[in-house]
């Protein structure tokens, strides 16, 4: 009976050393995350009514755990979105708020938030990190000098059009922004140039961006790497949602996925591919001009030669939604001002107007909190730039765009995650994207202090 009894007890005690050697070794899987821009999850959870050959992304519905969408934040645009992807927060909590910086006197020449040090937050490098996990980036938004990122080349770029570097000294510039200090200018002599500025095509950008992710991986091993690729974004900016111009840039995406996947499994077999996006898309109708009737009320000057330091309120737009700042947020009488022309423009329905948030309705969807109004757009209507002619002006081209109200079906972003010891064939259903960051880590067996959202459940 003793000896019936101490079998027992070792057996229990085998198994429980048996689940904490499988927790440690779950701990030490490394992580390979690929954000394809824009991809929306239709694309591969419908590929066959889209007519798509992509058959590295058709695996991981059979072979992993996927969301039938994400549901982004407030404004659905990429730099708020990779951010909340590696934090796990909402963008007025980690204070990366639009893709460009507020700039209501033009004297920022069109920068965006660049620079790591803007995070507020610990990031899934930062924590990764620290834990001793080698870590590497390859154009992944908000990275410029990201010091706990091991082997960095970040997006950035000089040129006011985000595609369009021809200053052929920017290399250096790229050179000095990424490290180890001197890896780029070694690379470049082994792979040939790397792209100037932020190319967001097919052959000029993700090629280059997986042919030198692919060298950092096989030579440095990094056991938790990001990779952003942009030229799905750029097609449907172009062409549309789902447009056969998209469908080819996808397919090419796929064959880069997995040629990453690949190598990283190579280094290590137990290693995770989780594939996110940052945002939906939506195909644009109208383009409303709401600076024309901001200026005829006096709360902004447009003309070229205006004093810009005379505005009472200014737009900071995403797209499909603008956020409205007030020089002065406590100028009551403004305030006043502004929620009549908004209202009044939101009355009628030709505007393309859905909503009329104030600060307090802004503020629980964690997003721009310096604002005092947000005007969020009906699908297809997006906020424009012109100071003069039409208010509301009809496209004639199809293309695409985003930064919509993140509760909008059309603006779900994507979440795939594949690799040893993942359910396959799981569907999570919709999922929230501060989710992704804290199942990430917890993959790699560290923790995100800010993350407050549950873990996503992609164990069999």
């Amino acid at each position: 009976m003793m000896q019936s009894q101490l079998f027992r007890v070792v057996r229990l005690f085998a198994l429980a050393y048996a689940v904490f050697a499988a927790s440690t070794a779950w701990a030490a899987a490394p992580v390979l995350m690929i954000s394809i821009d824009g991809l929306k999850p239709e694309y591969v959870t419908h590929a066959d009514e889209h007519g798509l050959r992509i058959p590295t992304l058709r695996r991981f519905m059979t072979e992993g755990v996927y969301a039938d969408g994400v549901v982004g934040v407030l404004p659905t645009v990429t730099y708020p979105s990779h951010t909340t992807l590696i934090t796990g927060v909402w963008p007025a909590e980690h204070g990366i708020l639009n893709n460009q910086l507020f700039d209501p006197e033009k004297k920022f020449s069109g920068a965006w938030y660049w620079y790591a040090e803007s995070i507020k937050v610990a990031t899934l490098w930062d924590v990764a990190h620290q834990a001793g996990i080698g870590t590497a980036s390859v154009s992944w938004p908000v990275s410029v000098n990201a010091t706990s990122v091991d082997s960095l080349i970040p997006e950035y770029w000089r040129a006011t059009n985000v595609g369009g570097g021809t200053n052929p000294q920017d290399r250096y510039l790229m050179n000095a922004i990424s490290r180890p200090v001197g890896a780029l200018d070694e690379m470049e002599q082994r792979l040939g140039p790397y792209m100037l500025g932020n190319n967001t095509t097919v052959e000029g950008g993700d090629e280059i961006r997986t042919k030198y992710a692919l060298d950092i991986i096989g030579r440095r091993k990094p056991g938790f790497m990001t990779i952003h690729l942009s030229a799905m974004d750029d097609s449907e900016h172009e062409h549309g949602a789902f447009s056969a111009e998209a469908a080819k840039t996808l397919e090419a995406v796929d064959g880069m996925v997995a040629r990453l996947m690949a190598a990283a499994l190579k280094n290590d077999p137990t290693t995770k591919i989780v594939i996110v996006s940052d945002h939906g898309f939506l195909n644009v109708t109208h383009s409303v001009n709401l600076g024309i009737p901001f200026a005829q009320a006096g709360l902004m000057d447009l003309t070229p030669a205006g004093p810009a330091a005379t505005w009472k309120a200014q737009f900071w737009s995403s797209g499909g939604m603008t956020a409205v700042i007030l020089k002065d947020k406590m100028d009551t009488a403004t305030r006043e001002q502004v929620k009549a022309v908004l209202d009044k423009l939101a009355a009628d329905q030709a505007n393309g107007i859905d909503q009329v948030f104030d600060d307090k309705q802004v503020s629980e969807h964690g997003g721009f909190p310096n604002a005092s109004f947000l005007v969020v757009m009906k699908p297809g209507y997006v906020a424009g730039a012109a100071t003069s002619g039409r208010m509301v002006v009809e496209q004639t081209t199809v293309h695409g765009t985003h930064g919509f109200w993140p509760l909008m079906p059309e603006m779900r972003a994507s979440f795939f995650a594949m690799g040893q010891g993942l359910a396959k064939g799981r569907d999570l259903g919709v999922i929230d994207m501060r989710q992704i960051a804290p199942t990430v880590a917890g993959i790699m067996g560290v923790n995100l202090p800010a993350a407050k959202q549950p873990k996503l459940h992609i164990e069999p």
